[in-house]
């Protein structure tokens, strides 16, 4: 017993016996996080689609909408449409430090709105009629269905809705993922080799096959995915130069938000200044920049140190052509005209380092390419959520037929813990993710507080799952929880037709592909999850026959201090841990 611990110690045998063992533990206590973590990163990659299906009220006004646009003209000029906008505000918020106008769409038509903030500091907002600009607060109908929509799977991606603290949790695990990446390269020879071997039917073999192999295929992309996780909160992770330059109170911390996004913005002098005719600053700012204005910033308007910031209209064929999403800025006093500020479409205030974050932010968030790269980071997001779960239950398969006693008197305790956690952590999560699509159409559409509601469905759902894992056997519960995650997603178009009387037949005759691919997606998830339930059923068949055979391993999670036998004990740990 003291050689098998002397075998897996973390300070025992060579280099590559030290990275196998940190291999194993750093990638089980931070799995099951990191696999809640990439999973519901991957479903964010198509946040919209999934807002979209979570709002049916606006499926039809939004066709219409759409069809309006293509069929109306513009309507007022832009010169028109900036000066209504300028005469609400003069006559609404005279005092606002900030106007915002948005005064058309990349094709000079569309809505016409005006942003503010408040005497709260609260972003506020109004839109104006195009055609008289006349104000229409108030006409637009309360939402219905107050939701958070697919933005719960982003929240949750990179601050487990909990900020400041969810997101060093998050840190951390990215950064034990980087440990976990780098140490299984080092740690399996043989990992490229394994790539092309896949050998079902093996137990412990195949699940180890099948590990190498998605661990290998998304290898590039989750060492981009985990190192620029880190590098966009970089600023978070590492203050001590913020704290320095600028201070380490709130102040200094205002002082810092203010200096990186707001370059050089002057005080009010106190001198009074009427606002100018803001078209032309709009046409010299468009030439400049090379796009279509899409919002009109004013910084202390009716001040003579007011300064008028034109910014631009992305291109939807650019962005998939430039890693950087910013878009042009063309910035001019308004007292004297004087251009003060110039950036390209694709630059970045603040110099080489903020470009370089900017730049791993679109890495990280798929914000270039459109919607062939949306769907490679989706597939690559599940594989690496399978290459996580294969590795969790690789370390449980393992350890059924060799006990390996590391913690002594507890390790059967640990092991089933561990074999509970796997059960949530899958499963679990899995039908929570579900659940919260349920709790979007059973939630009443009236309640207060509806979008934490189908939150607490989410949370409880997960919470239940732990419960029951601990509660039940692990067989009983992976086929338990698998038969409740097939019935949810199977039924869940069912449900969407007696909610809403919306299927996927009304969804392809009206065009509504995003709506389509979500409840196609789940449906084909509840019929991988029958696939997966059907082997769990026929598991206990195949164990029957192999009692049948003559058995040298020592009983599955034997007592501590009962070693293995010879036959099945590890020549060095190296071996072990490519056998893990």
């Amino acid at each position: 017993m003291a050689q098998q611990k002397k075998a897996f110690g973390a300070g025992q045998g060579g280099f590559r016996q030290a990275q196998a063992w940190l291999h194993t533990w750093c990638g089980l206590w931070f799995s099951w996080l990191l696999y809640a973590v990439f999973l519901t990163g991957t479903l964010a990659v198509f946040e919209e689609p999934i807002t979209h299906w979570m709002t049916p009220e606006h499926h039809a006004e939004e066709a219409a909408a759409a069809l309006s646009h293509e069929a109306t003209e513009p309507g007022a000029s832009l010169g028109q449409r900036l000066g209504w906008a300028t005469a609400y505000m003069e006559r609404q918020h005279p005092g606002a430090g900030m106007w915002e106008l948005w005064p058309a769409d990349a094709k000079g038509a569309g809505e016409l709105r005006v942003y503010w903030f408040d005497a709260k500091g609260q972003y506020a907002a109004v839109k104006l009629d195009p055609l008289t600009g006349a104000s229409l607060q108030g006409a637009e109908p309360a939402p219905v269905r107050q939701t958070q929509g697919g933005h719960h799977f982003v929240d949750f991606h990179y601050e487990l809705h909990a900020g400041q603290i969810g997101l060093w949790i998050v840190g951390i695990a990215a950064l034990a993922m980087l440990v976990a990446l780098v140490s299984g390269v080092i740690t399996h020879r043989r990992i490229f080799k394994d790539f092309f071997t896949f050998r079902s039917h093996k137990g412990q073999r195949s699940w180890l096959d099948a590990h190498n192999a998605v661990a290998v295929l998304t290898l590039p992309f989750q060492l981009m995915i985990a190192y620029t996780g880190i590098a966009i909160s970089g600023l978070t992770f590492m203050p001590a130069g913020i704290a320095t330059y600028f201070g380490a109170s709130s102040e200094g911390t205002k002082a810092f938000q203010t200096a990186l996004n707001e370059p050089g913005k002057p005080q009010r002098s106190g001198q009074a200044m009427a606002v100018p005719d803001l078209e032309s600053f709009v046409l010299r700012g468009q030439t400049l920049i090379g796009q279509p204005v899409r919002a009109v910033v004013i910084d202390y308007p009716g001040d003579a140190s007011a300064r008028i910031g034109v910014y631009g209209w992305n291109d939807a064929d650019e962005l998939r052509q430039r890693l950087s999403p910013s878009s042009g800025l063309a910035m001019f006093s308004a007292a004297t005209g004087e251009l003060l500020q110039l950036r390209q479409p694709g630059g970045v205030d603040g110099g080489a380092a903020l470009l370089t974050q900017s730049v791993m932010g679109s890495l990280h968030m798929a914000s270039f390419g459109g919607l062939a790269l949306k769907w490679v980071y989706f597939i690559c997001g599940l594989a690496g959520s399978a290459m996580m779960a294969t590795g969790v239950i690789l370390f449980v398969v393992k350890r059924r037929a060799k006990h390996l006693g590391e913690f002594g008197n507890a390790t059967a305790r640990v092991y089933r813990l561990v074999e509970g956690l796997n059960v949530t952590a899958i499963a679990g999560l899995a039908i929570a993710c579900v659940g919260f699509l349920w709790g979007n159409r059973l939630v009443p559409l009236g309640l207060p507080h509806r979008d934490d509601w189908e939150l607490g469905v989410f949370f409880a759902l997960w919470l239940l799952a732990l419960a029951h894992a601990l509660m039940r056997a692990p067989a009983a519960a992976w086929r338990e929880q698998m038969a409740v995650l097939s019935l949810l997603c199977l039924l869940l178009p069912l449900l969407g037709f007696w909610s809403t009387g919306e299927h996927l037949g009304s969804y392809f005759q009206a065009g509504d592909w995003e709506s389509a691919g979500v409840e196609l997606f789940v449906f084909g998830v509840g019929l991988a999850a029958a696939w997966v339930l059907r082997g769990l059923l026929r598991a206990p068949v195949v164990k029957s026959r192999r009692q049948q055979k003559p058995q040298s391993s020592s009983p599955p999670y034997a007592p501590a201090g009962v070693s293995p036998s010879p036959a099945h004990r590890p020549r060095n740990a190296v071996q072990e841990e490519e056998a893990v």
